[in-house]
């Protein structure tokens, strides 16, 4: 598996060359030179673009073989679930939006429920106060995992071949091992400087219980079985059958609450799609109770007003940098104020994602200054680091982009013993108490606190992009708030300043999430932008704005898919 070293290599020249080209021509603007990015690959028939090489080589290997663009997406989630398990895996959920060959559009929502037995102040201690860590570490931090409901509803709707098949894979590197890169090598030394659990160091740590190297070999042979036996027995073994069992009785000697009823009762929903427009094309994309969709397209709603484009409004100029980062602060103003599960609150939907509305926030957008929270807001967002984003397109005409997630580096740090499946901890999304922060500084009100059955907030923003009533791109990410700007940017960067997929990924990016009034920036903006930030108002954070992109674009008869080179992802197809 040297092959990974390699690859790793090769990006990490490319990012850089990347960078210095935007830097290089300064002038109060890091401008991108368009000859010193890497081709993006092209492909003819279909392409998977994931944050791993295996994954996308496991589904792009079923296209080749005939599957389809649903059969694919089994493969590569099973795979990212055995070796990007410090950000996803079958004990956790995700969203999946779909644009058929048929001309449906859809949303699978597969993300995890709050366990009957929870309660509004679960996490809080006698005095109302958050217990430390509560909702983050151990069995109660868990929710009720969907992600394998969501394939298997997936497979059987869409699907051509079976479950068995499209696992072997993720079987094969759970059993045998996979070389650990650097993400994961990085999340396991951040998990040791923070704490970790003594089942943890067993599964993901080395001998010497320290974090696994660039290189070393990672196995998890009781998640293989686990894989081997739903593969065999079907996806209702992990929700009624023996391993539903297992979780269960984990759950009751370790103080946890799910029962063999929330397992049992779990299904994925059908959602419609939020359906926006920018500059001509449609955008497809995640509702509630993901905020992902309606920021997207409140933010791009506000900056359809704006002249963007390299001899206006230039990519990465002050200019563009602020009127976009006053644009956010409104959204996510917007994001803590109204949004939660639809299913259990009323969220204004048609005026948040109006012209209207986007008119009277760009109306209060001044170009020459920022402001203090207050002016936007009072509620807080904070980051999570898990998280995985595939994209994938086939010959057929289908097109799919799913975000998958356990929440933070490997959620909850519980591995249900003789399985290997590493548990979410999804019930820290929740507002641990309305006005209050939760043990990672998340603050939100009654919208999103705890209720049984209940789906906390995300950020998730797959989306899916027509021009004329074709698929032209897919794209989605991972990493907390930053999933909906770094989302935002590869959108922005492809249809106002015609990058192809390549740059438009891997191109420098900023994030702001209204509370804490920070900018954060990626090290690459030159000086002069910075100073000239500065002196509109704006706090600068340097090196926290990244998150991780996986696009497909499909153009002028050609397919190109490019996976973020900022995690090690590769695209594959044929």
């Amino acid at each position: 598996m040297k092959k990974l070293k390699k690859t790793k290599s090769i990006l990490s020249i490319s990012l850089i060359t990347t960078f210095i080209s935007f830097t290089s021509l300064g002038h109060n603007s890091f401008n991108q030179s368009q000859a010193a990015v890497k081709k993006p690959k092209t492909f003819n028939n279909g392409v998977v673009s994931s944050d791993h090489y295996l994954a996308s080589k496991a589904g792009a290997d079923v296209l080749r073989k005939g599957g389809n663009a649903f059969d694919a997406a089994i493969a590569t989630s099973l795979v990212l679930s055995v070796i990007r398990n410090q950000s996803t895996g079958i004990g956790g959920g995700g969203f999946m939006v779909v644009h058929s060959a048929a001309g449906e559009d859809i949303v699978i929502d597969y993300r995890e429920v709050a366990p009957l037995k929870a309660s509004r102040d679960m996490y809080l201690d006698k005095n109302k106060k958050p217990i430390p860590n509560m909702s983050t570490t151990g069995y109660m931090a868990v929710g009720v995992p969907g992600n394998l409901s969501g394939l298997d509803y997936i497979l059987k709707k869409y699907g051509t071949k079976n479950f068995k098949e499209l696992s072997q894979d993720a079987i094969k590197y759970a059993n045998e091992g996979f070389e650990v890169d650097e993400h994961f090598a990085g999340a396991s030394e951040t998990l040791f400087k923070r704490g970790y659990t003594e089942e943890l160091k067993n599964t993901f740590f080395d001998n010497n219980g320290k974090p696994k190297k660039i290189g070393d070999i990672q196995k998890n042979p009781q998640l293989a079985n686990s894989l081997k036996l739903i593969s065999e027995k079907g996806v209702s073994e992990f929700y009624t059958g023996s391993i539903a069992k297992k979780i269960v009785s984990a759950m009751e000697k370790n103080g946890g609450i799910i029962s063999l009823k929330d397992l049992a009762d779990y299904k994925p929903k059908i959602r419609k799609p939020l359906i926006g427009d920018y500059r001509g094309y449609k955008l497809i994309t995640m509702p509630p109770p993901s905020s992902g969709g309606i920021v997207l397209l409140e933010t791009l709603n506000i900056m359809e007003g704006y002249n963007i484009g390299w001899n206006s409004t230039g990519f990465g100029s002050s200019k563009y940098v602020h009127l976009l980062t006053e644009a956010l602060k409104h959204t996510f103003a917007d994001r803590a104020e109204y949004m939660g599960d639809p299913d259990f609150i009323k969220i204004p939907l048609s005026m948040l994602t109006s012209k209207e509305h986007a008119k009277m926030l760009r109306d209060k957008i001044d170009e020459n200054k920022t402001h203090e929270s207050s002016y936007y807001g009072s509620k807080s967002m904070e980051e999570d680091h898990g998280t995985t984003h595939y994209s994938i397109t086939d010959k057929y005409g289908n097109t799919l982009a799913a975000t998958e997630t356990v929440n933070t580096y490997f959620g909850s740090q519980v591995i249900i013993p003789d399985t290997g499946i590493l548990m979410n901890n999804q019930m820290d999304d929740f507002s641990v108490q309305a006005g209050v922060p939760n043990a990672f500084g998340l603050i939100g009100n009654e919208n999103n606190s705890i209720k049984a059955g209940k789906k906390p907030l995300s950020s998730m923003s797959p989306t899916i992009i027509l021009k004329d009533g074709k698929a032209f791109m897919t794209v989605g990410a991972s990493g907390g708030p930053r999933i909906i700007t770094g989302t935002l940017h590869t959108i922005i960067n492809v249809i106002d300043f015609g990058m192809n997929i390549e740059e438009a990924v891997s191109a420098p990016r900023f994030h702001h999430q209204w509370y804490p009034n920070k900018l954060f920036i990626e090290k690459d903006m030159p000086t002069d932008v910075r100073e000239n930030l500065i002196k509109k108002g704006h706090e600068l954070s340097t090196g926290e704005a990244e998150s991780s992109v996986q696009g497909i674009l499909i153009k002028d008869g050609k397919i190109t898919g490019a996976s973020d080179p900022r995690k090690g992802g590769i695209s594959d197809g044929f």
